[in-house]
């Protein structure tokens, strides 16, 4: 790594500097901006000193509902500390509200942003992409699809703006929020245990408008790499192939090609090269389970595509990049309706009981080498604070390693035909429910073959991660005839759910209710887990 810091001048020259940069880039953005007489983003208006807050956020999108061109407001819950969630709905549609949305048969794309408060690129990007649709740019797209944009998810953490947030990212330079919500929370670790109220909020508005893409918005550090963004489709093992086909074989290298043809810039999969321990070199992604965004989406048969804008470019470059890729996978999404519609009713048609499903998983090794675009960064200090910065360098290294960016199941289990929950697990069945899942409830008692999980071991993680204390179960089904009361709650996993059923009810499922605590009250002192299965020969 080059620190030039020696010669980037004095304090007092750098802060001219910028603020020369900021007037220009100022003048130049109302100048973009004047089509429709729409305002600017607060970065913009900045010259991109500063990220918009939640009032800035929430002024924006009033501006763009009164331009009137397909442009509707509204909100999809509430955050801890009360604050409305912004919710833009651009299409030919008559109002914001689910019914009218999903009247037409067109793609349905939600765009959500700033999940992690730290990382405003997507937030500055999708209110861009905003204005452009409003002042009357893309109506085509209108013809095939609604966007739904959620531009500021973690608005509380929006609102903790401090200098110094995100180490090492390059701006913006007056600061950003902090990564977890209210309550501490990594909001892209909450989409199984969904106990912070903006998660909840979230999986309602999926359950609601159903959208066939969801594109999460990110901004990455880490390895110093040659690409602007990184990207990654559903990464879980038990994600329909034609999820994955599509996203791998079509959406994601087209994109990738129009990005660099309009734009002159290098997208590719996420990944990082390992910087110690005893891992083989290469390019690792990272992590299957649906705890995070994109893979949980895949779990429910939709497209879920993660966005991560490279941390070191500018903050200019990582709005202006998250938003070229918006606009390419708009773009193919207008192009291909039928290729998307087929994928997901393929996927919620597909049965999966009675075939294995992965509960635990690791990397998977490429079986050939691809060429990586590695890069170099020059320290920088912030203006304001003289903190470190780093910047990307147009330095580009290419080479040709492994790729660790799929997973394989390390342990697997033939999906039953239903679940049978206890009427008392109460708590179980409300966020089974909430996550979409449809439930059927016994009105008379029956007798039933059923497969039985007998513990034979439990463990605790000795951290606390989240709120919880993740807990594992070791054990096996056995099979035995029981008498189910009336009352009994059953989960089929003939419906398009069911392989996020699977996820969160396997008692080995590392993603699922045991491992973030929920059954701990049912399980103690007992030698069998409560919810049973039925096999998909099971008498009914």
């Amino acid at each position: 790594m080059n620190d030039i810091s020696r010669n980037s001048g004095s304090p007092r020259i750098l802060k001219s500097s910028y603020r020369l940069l900021a007037i220009l880039l100022t003048a130049f953005a109302n100048l973009a901006a004047q089509d429709g007489g729409l305002p600017l983003t607060r970065a913009e208006s900045s010259g991109y000193e500063e990220t918009s807050r939640y009032q800035d956020v929430v002024d924006f999108l009033a501006a763009l509902e009164g331009s009137g061109n397909r442009i509707h407001v509204d909100h999809f819950g509430y955050s801890l500390e009360g604050r409305k969630l912004p919710l833009a709905v651009w299409g030919d549609v008559a109002s914001p509200s689910p019914e009218a949305v999903r009247r037409d048969d067109k793609i349905r794309v939600l765009v959500q942003a700033n999940i992690h408060a730290g990382e405003v690129c997507g937030k500055e990007a999708t209110l861009i992409l905003l204005r452009q649709l409003a002042q009357g740019r893309q109506r085509e797209w209108a013809d095939s699809m609604v966007l739904l944009a959620a531009p500021i998810y973690n608005a509380d953490g929006n609102e903790r703006i401090r200098l110094g947030q995100r180490r090492l990212q390059h701006g913006p330079v007056a600061g950003m929020g902090q990564r977890p919500n209210a309550q501490g929370l990594d909001l892209n670790r909450d989409h199984m245990k969904l106990v912070s109220p903006e998660a909840r909020s979230l999986i309602r508005l999926m359950n609601r408008y159903d959208p066939h893409v969801v594109i999460d918005l990110h901004t990455t550090n880490g390895t110093a790499h040659g690409y602007h963004l990184t990207y990654s489709p559903p990464l879980h093992p038990n994600t329909s192939s034609a999820i994955d086909e599509l996203l791998r074989a079509s959406l994601l290298p087209q994109v990738t090609q129009r990005v660099l043809q309009e734009h002159g810039t290098h997208f590719y999969y996420y990944g990082n090269v390992p910087r110690r321990g005893n891992r083989e070199r290469g390019w690792y992604t990272f992590d299957h389970r649906p705890r995070f965004n994109n893979n949980y989406v895949g779990l429910r048969n939709r497209l879920g595509i993660l966005s991560e804008a490279y941390s070191y470019a500018t903050f200019e470059d990582r709005v202006k990049s998250t938003l070229h890729f918006l606009q390419a996978i708009l773009q193919y999404v207008h192009s291909n309706p039928q290729q998307i519609k087929q994928a997901v009713k393929r996927a919620d048609s597909e049965a999966i009981a009675g075939r294995p499903l992965a509960l635990r998983a690791v990397h998977e090794r490429s079986s050939e080498p691809s060429e990586i675009l590695l890069g170099e960064v020059a320290t920088e200090r912030n203006p304001y604070d003289g903190s470190r910065m780093l910047r990307r360098t147009e330095t580009l290294k290419r080479e040709r390693m492994p790729e660790f960016g799929t997973f394989r199941a390390t342990e697997s289990v033939e999906a039953p035909a239903a679940y049978l929950i206890p009427e008392n697990l109460s708590a179980v069945v409300d966020l089974v429910r909430h996550h979409g899942v449809r439930l059927s409830q016994l009105d008379a008692p029956r007798s039933l073959q059923v497969e039985r999980f007998r513990i034979d071991s439990s463990s605790q993680a000795s951290n606390e991660f989240q709120g919880h204390r993740q807990r594992e179960l070791k054990g096996s089904y056995e099979t035995i005839r029981s008498e189910i009361p009336a009352g009994t709650w059953m989960a089929s996993t003939d419906q398009p759910l069911g392989r996020l059923l699977f996820s969160l009810l396997e008692p080995r499922s590392d993603d699922g209710l045991v491992n973030w605590n929920f059954l701990d009250r049912a399980i103690e002192g007992r030698d069998h887990y409560p919810i049973l299965r039925l096999a998909l020969q099971a008498e009914r």
